[in-house]
């Protein structure tokens, strides 16, 4: 397939920065546009209006990925998300965390006063991890799916075995950099809770996102908000506990309506097809660039893997990439690359030449 006439960016530049930005498509725009055409033309009418498309949202995310869609809320990001499930979780819970994940995923919980356990990630992070649940015996495990620097990414059967063996761990995962590059089934996965940024791989724009919770978890988060009284404005009724907490405030049609935009996108591409292409890229791209000393042997020996890759490229290279016009970002101390399925080989050769 063909996407430039979708992302003309893609005549302009290598577009290797989705896992900073995803991008949005020509069509999605155009859907952006009349939204708020019809908003100046028709204010309250048209909002009035315009609020179906969060349900219509909310039954694209479930269908999807296989959730209930009576545990499918929405949030503007997921570091929101986030801190509105922690502050429904009891104090006296003990997280076991990864060293160097994301920001968002370890400060609301060091900062709120959790106890905590960090472990390094390296060749046995499995093990770590089993290690630390016999040890420290936390309540939770937090992590990201895919971490945003390096791109590792958390097997699927070890997130199933980690749920068979301990299974009143709760597993609580940072969906950003993983929800849009594969096939996946929330119910079957194992986790608890998935929440997530939509502007990446959902190609869904910025101030949206997902919160995908278990029947467990989600049982747990209204048994400690149901004794509290309902507010009964009218505008209200209808909304429970649990919606109101996640859910607080008005929620964007704009924002809202592009990842729903987004999602059907995805849907039409296909997710099939998009694991596909990415697998397929990204493991032309792992080899090569093993065969340059850019991958540690036991990163590329992992089952399952993400299409992000940290490259430890010096100043200069750094520096032709950008005048190549090949988008990327400085993480962490390397160089961070993506791949997603609007790529094509082409796009390699000239991050390999350039390297060169």
């Amino acid at each position: 397939m063909n996407f430039t006439n979708n992302f003309p960016i893609l005549e302009n530049y290598t577009y290797l920065n989705t896992a900073y930005s995803g991008l949005l498509s020509t069509e999605i725009a155009s859907w952006r546009k009349k939204h708020d055409e019809d908003f100046i033309q028709n204010g309250s009418v048209f909002r009035a209006d315009s609020l179906k498309v969060l349900d219509e949202l909310r039954y694209n995310l479930s269908s999807s990925f296989s959730v209930n869609i009576e545990n499918t809320f929405l949030s503007p990001n997921f570091s929101i998300g986030f801190n509105a499930i922690l502050n429904g979780m009891n104090k006296n819970q003990r997280f076991l965390l990864l060293q160097e994940d994301y920001p968002s995923v370890s400060y609301p919980v060091t900062s709120i006063g959790f106890e905590y356990l960090e472990i390094p990630i390296n060749a046995d992070l499995e093990q770590n991890i089993l290690n630390a649940i016999e040890k420290f015996k936390p309540t939770i495990f937090a992590f990201s799916m895919v971490q945003y620097i390096s791109g590792l990414q958390m097997q699927s059967d070890f997130i199933k075995s980690l749920k068979a063996n301990f299974p009143d761990l709760i597993l609580i995962a940072d969906g950003t950099q993983f929800l849009g590059t594969t096939v996946f089934n929330f119910e079957q996965s194992g986790l608890d809770v998935l929440i997530g940024s939509g502007y990446k791989w959902l190609l869904g724009g910025y101030g949206n996102g997902y919160i995908f919770l278990s029947d467990a978890v989600k049982n747990e988060l209204y048994k400690h908000r149901k004794k509290l009284n309902l507010p009964n404005a009218p505008f209200l009724s209808g909304r429970d506990h649990l919606s109101l907490s996640l859910e607080p405030g008005h929620l964007d049609s704009l924002n809202f309506g592009t990842l729903n935009q987004g999602i059907n996108y995805l849907n039409e591409v296909g997710f099939s097809y998009i694991e596909k292409a990415n697998q397929n890229l990204a493991q032309k791209a792992r080899v090569a660039l093993h065969a340059k000393g850019l991958l540690t042997d036991w990163m590329v020996e992992r089952a399952e893997q993400s299409p992000i890759f940290s490259l430890p490229l010096g100043k200069a290279v750094a520096d032709r990439l950008n005048e190549e016009k090949i988008l990327c970002s400085p993480r962490g101390t390397g160089t961070r690359i993506s791949f997603n399925f609007y790529n094509t080989e082409e796009d390699l050769y000239r991050l390999l030449a350039a390297i060169e």
